[in-house]
């Protein structure tokens, strides 16, 4: 089980042996024997394989990953934090001064935003200012939510599959690049991949620092 301390070391190291491991070896050996590890990091095979609700609105993703942790609290522990997501909201728990930088306006709350507490489909997190925002496809309370950007390109997907006291979070992205020339999709493959690795491992440990924090709180 993954412990919250590994939250104080430089989690960028991850990305960053990812992308050496490409620079070093070359775009045929991470394809061979670091992307799958890239795309499917802390989830299980089962998880990898598992239909969850929202795979249905991207049925003919070009890329999907699907990655988790687990959280030592039930679902409900873990949705508000959720919910809350978006620019000038919640935040999205990851690097900020990565997001920000790109004008995303990301600033990770650490407590739970009442205000922001009743998302409903059809909802839109926003993104950034000028950014197509995402929409609120599936709502299931608590366990899956499932938003989809306004182009109908990109599918993101949380579920929280209880386990005894503890909670899987699964965080599954289902992305088009069908309409990529075969340079862009090179690009996508070698750098963008290790890159959303980087920015959601951080996302999933900081959702699970948060919230059991909180639980040891109260």
């Amino acid at each position: 089980m993954m412990r919250t301390i590994r939250l104080t070391r430089p989690a960028l190291a991850v990305g960053i042996a990812a992308a050496g491991a490409v620079a070093t070896v070359g775009p045929a050996a991470y394809v061979l024997f670091f992307r799958r590890w890239c795309l499917t990091w802390g989830a299980r095979d089962d998880e990898v394989a598992a239909k969850l609700p929202g795979d249905e609105l991207l049925p003919d993703a070009g890329l999907v990953t699907t990655r988790a942790v687990t959280v030592d609290a039930p679902p409900e522990a873990i949705w508000p934090w959720l919910v809350q997501m978006g620019s000038g909201r919640g935040g999205a728990y990851s690097y900020d001064w990565i997001e920000n930088l790109l004008g995303l306006n990301m600033h990770s709350a650490n407590e739970i935003l009442p205000r922001y507490q009743h998302t409903a489909v059809g909802d839109e997190l926003p993104m950034g200012s000028g950014r197509p925002g995402m929409t609120v496809e599936v709502l299931d309370p608590p366990r899956t939510l499932a938003v989809r950007v306004a182009d109908q390109n990109w599918v993101w997907i949380f579920a929280l599959v209880p386990e005894g006291e503890s909670t899987r979070l699964i965080s599954r992205n289902r992305i088009a690049t069908a309409a990529l020339a075969p340079v862009g999709r090179l690009f996508y493959t070698v750098f963008m991949e290790p890159g959303s690795l980087v920015m959601e491992r951080k996302m999933l440990l900081g959702i699970k620092q948060r919230v059991e924090r909180t639980a040891t709180a109260s």
